[in-house]
């Protein structure tokens, strides 16, 4: 095998959950192979260096092996090797979010006693 899409790479690597979810990142821009952007259909070889943006983190990869096939996770951590500064950079950017405390999140949406409360306090203020 010469060379294999860089979406399924990605996917059978599991680095998205699915090729439409990798090619829709890599679309975005989220993805760069050897420091360049790149298209869904770029054939990538061992040795590439891969990196990429999902959720919070930044990971830099570099290709160890091909495959098309998606596999259960130890064969799929087979295929790559993250970089010790992408490593680094990921713990330190985790303790920072561990440091900065919870965000801001809300109880969902509010039930018909919430609602009829806060019906209550925005008409007494009119």
């Amino acid at each position: 095998m010469s060379g294999v899409r860089i979406d399924k790479w990605l996917w059978a690597a599991r680095c998205f959950k699915t090729r439409a979810k990798a090619k829709e990142a890599i679309d975005g821009g989220k993805v760069e192979v050897n420091g360049a952007r790149t298209k869904p259909s770029k054939e990538i070889k061992v040795g590439d260096e891969i990196r990429y943006r999902a959720g919070f983190d930044e990971r830099t990869l570099v290709v160890l092996a091909l495959s098309e096939v998606r596999r259960g996770a130890p064969q799929a951590a087979l295929l790559f090797e993250e970089t010790a500064a992408s490593l680094k950079a990921r713990e330190a950017a985790s303790e920072l979010r561990k440091a900065q405390g919870p965000s801001v999140r809300t109880m969902g949406r509010p039930t018909k006693r919430d609602r009829r409360q806060i019906h209550r306090f925005t008409s007494a203020q009119d």
